[in-house]
């Protein structure tokens, strides 16, 4: 299992938290550990999804992922 803690831009509330919050906890193999107003931290499976996918899935709901470590 991995950690990864990301610094995203473009949230600016509670519904900007759901969203990213409901979009990585859908994905396979991922644990949502927090999630905040500019940043969310993960812990997941590399192996049933990569990290990129990870990022996508926010990118996906219209927020910019600008670091992750």
């Amino acid at each position: 299992m991995t950690t990864m803690t990301m610094r995203i831009e473009g949230m600016s509330c509670g519904h900007c938290v759901k969203a990213v919050s409901k979009a990585l906890g859908a994905l396979p193999g991922v644990a949502v550990d927090k999630v905040e107003v500019g940043s969310a931290t993960v812990t997941f499976d590399p192996g049933a999804t990569p990290a990129e996918r990870v990022r996508r899935a926010v990118e996906d709901e219209g927020y910019r992922v600008v670091g992750a470590a």
